[in-house]
């Protein structure tokens, strides 16, 4: 009988620059005073956010300058390749593994554009064997977390006795628009934050096992969320209510979700959402019928690193997980497509 993947560890790593919620509303005063009354109506939604903190690929006087898209992307590559470096070498050493252990990688990311992409700039330096199998995922945005250990689960099952490593770097901060004075751009202003997740999946050992997995994508939906591209680089689309797709239609397909596998939320006893926002966590309690306060560490991460996009549902999970737990949690995230990303664990 083969055994369920495992998710053996978790570890995270977020790069060095600190933004603090006051200085953030005073560089965006500055940085948008060109707009006047225009910026004015917008600014209390940095106040509403429910963020003290964020880190930046980039110390606080960048934001101030006009880059261009490929400087953006000069900037990605190294940091990401730094996170990279760090959170893979806090995940094995929490798996005790080397490096040479690991048979597949997958990498996840929707913020920065890289080829070769950065697993393969770093692993031979890392000590990855040449055979080792890259999967490479760009385009899934705050679902990418979710969607990634759904995609290292399926592969260590389909790889019986096979190591299977995922990271997923997200740095939003570089998408940051000083030009732009549009309801999208203050939005992704006043939220985004960078950092990056690792994680270990086997099929043996110690961890929670990685139950089921699946996705739900509405359609008539690929303009709720995305990136547009233009000389300067990306510009996020928000285009309608998140947090009212959330409250109305989230919870019919998880319940779908569930039902195909022969479960119902009587059989989950803990949750672990991607936290977009203080009105998004308020809509996935009142969806999902938890109490007012529940979503604990999705407030905690949401305010002390901001939405790191794709691996902000890891840094959820990896909280969660450093308190005493037993039955099945389930894990839920919504992305660009617009598509929701679910799984389940027990422990």
């Amino acid at each position: 009988m083969i055994s369920a993947p495992r998710l053996t560890s978790l570890a995270t790593a977020v790069p060095p620059h600190v933004l603090e919620r006051e200085q953030v509303v005073k560089q965006a005063a500055q940085i948008f005073a060109r707009f006047g009354d225009e910026f004015a109506r917008m600014l209390p939604v940095f106040a509403n956010t429910g963020i003290e903190r964020r880190y930046s690929a980039c110390p606080a006087d960048w934001f101030h300058s006009q880059s261009s898209w490929p400087e953006r992307m000069a900037i990605f590559v190294d940091v990401a390749e730094a996170l990279f470096r760090e959170a893979t070498t806090k995940a094995l050493h929490e798996a005790n593994l080397k490096a040479d252990h690991v048979d597949a990688i997958v990498s996840v990311s929707s913020t920065g554009i890289a080829t070769p992409t950065i697993e393969s700039r770093v692993m031979h330096a890392m000590g990855f064997r040449d055979d080792v199998m890259r999967v490479p995922v760009f385009g899934l945005g705050c679902a990418g977390g979710l969607t990634g250990l759904s995609l290292a689960t399926r592969l260590s099952r389909a790889m019986p006795g096979k190591t299977v490593l995922l990271v997923v770097i997200e740095l939003c901060t570089l998408a940051f628009r000083p030009d732009e004075m549009s309801k999208s751009n203050i939005i992704a202003s006043a939220l985004f934050g960078d950092g990056a997740a690792a994680a270990v999946i086997r099929d043996q050992g110690p961890g929670p096992a990685l139950e089921h997995q699946g996705e739900h994508t509405w359609p008539n939906t690929t303009d709720i969320m995305g990136w547009r591209i233009d000389d300067v680089g990306f510009g996020a689309i928000f285009a309608r209510s998140i947090p009212e797709l959330a409250l109305n239609d989230l919870r019919p397909a998880a319940d779908a979700f569930l039902s195909r596998h022969g479960k119902s939320f009587t059989d989950v006893s803990h949750y672990s959402f991607h936290p977009g926002g203080t009105k998004v966590i308020q809509a996935l309690e009142t969806a999902f019928e938890l109490p007012e306060g529940h979503l604990e560490s999705e407030r905690a991460i949401l305010a002390g690193h901001g939405n790191m996009s794709a691996p902000t549902v890891l840094f959820v999970l990896q909280r969660d997980l450093q308190q005493s737990w037993s039955g099945r949690r389930f894990l839920g995230s919504l992305g660009p497509g617009f598509t929701a990303s679910f799984l389940t664990m027990t422990q």
